[in-house]
């Protein structure tokens, strides 16, 4: 199972730069279990799923985790938050650490665009990624830092004040997260109002972005994500698969969340996890029935595991079709709705 089996030409102008002017205003693909794709509308979603289906839905908020710095000899540093390893020390990735030493203080800058209150915080550097602060930085992370969009868009300036509220799920309540789970973002109360849903949370990492550097997808290791599923959750999954009800997983990172938390019986553990699960084509999904997701990078983990969930060949060729049809792509694109393929 080779990397370029999962790769796709993506015209660069097709990659979202700002969210639509609405939640619901994209257009969603929908892919059925034979014939050819659907062009619809993400507003139509509520009417298109089972009735009777159970959506499960990522809570993860995302938080202003990069932070900007300035060393002793006035070069600047980016600092954007991974790990909290006791707050107020972070793992963290570094730009600019080059001629960082152990012991090196940083102190902290305005976020670009914003005017924060108070002196600002210092940090101290104590190698191998990790800082120290010299107070907790999570309470002032919204006077400090900035919001962490993906590399992929590109926009001088940096973010805006719309892509505070855009780039977070109308549903986010957990903070910890550097990446949205942007299939999310298309809800609006409106259109949650007429579903059964319940949450987990993934707090989605950096990792999400990194390249697969193998040609052997299945030699791939995947970042470590941190997830929690409410006893809620549990209970609600357990009794609609008994049921027979189907289950409706909003992004990937749901997929991955409810497939590590599925005990060998089929029963979803509560509390919290840890997952470095990979999927990949080959690998039974057991969870979820069917998938709401954005279209995602050529060559990537998010992209490997849709084709997984509803067979690569029927992904690629309707990914081709969204190219042809000029649908947006990636974190502030359009959405697919897709059907898991039978064994």
């Amino acid at each position: 199972m080779r990397l370029a089996d999962f790769d796709y030409a993506l015209p660069p102008e097709l990659i979202a730069q700002t969210p639509a002017d609405r939640r619901d205003a994209s257009r969603l693909l929908v892919l059925p279990e034979s014939g050819p794709p659907e062009h619809r509308a993400i507003r139509e979603l509520p009417h298109l799923l089972p009735r009777d289906a159970l959506v499960v839905v990522n809570d993860a908020r995302v938080v202003p985790a990069r932070l900007f710095a300035r060393k002793p000899s006035g070069g600047r540093v980016e600092l954007l938050l991974v790990e909290d390893l006791g707050d107020p020390v972070w793992r963290c990735l570094v730009r600019g650490q080059k001629s960082l030493a152990p012991g090196v203080v940083l102190e902290l800058l305005p976020r670009r665009g914003g005017a924060p209150r108070g002196a600002p915080p210092r940090a101290t550097y104590l190698g191998d990624g990790q800082v120290h602060f010299d107070a907790p930085i999570f309470p002032v992370l919204d006077d400090w830092g900035e919001l962490p969009l993906p590399p992929y868009i590109d926009r001088a300036g940096g973010p805006t004040e719309n892509d505070r509220e855009r780039y977070q799920t109308i549903f986010a309540r957990a903070p910890g997260a550097v990446a949205a789970p942007t299939a999310g973002l298309h809800f609006t109360d409106e259109m949650l109002a007429g579903l059964d849903h319940v949450s987990v949370t993934l707090h989605v990492g950096p990792g999400t972005f990194a390249p697969v550097r193998v040609d052997d997808v299945t030699e791939h290791v995947m970042h470590v994500e941190r997830y929690q599923v409410p006893a809620k959750t549990a209970a609600a999954f357990d009794a609609a698969k008994a049921a027979g009800r189907p289950i409706v997983a909003i992004g990937t990172t749901v997929v991955r969340t409810l497939e590590s938390a599925l005990g060998k019986g089929g029963k979803l553990a509560a509390g919290p996890g840890s997952t470095q699960l990979f999927i990949y084509p080959g690998r039974p999904i057991r969870a979820v029935d069917l998938l709401v997701t954005n279209f995602h990078m050529p060559k990537s983990t998010l992209l490997i595991l849709v084709c997984a969930f509803a067979g690569t060949e029927r992904v690629l060729a309707a990914y081709r079709e969204a190219v042809a049809a000029h649908y947006r792509f990636f974190s502030y694109g359009d959405a697919m709705l897709l059907r898991r393929a039978q064994p």
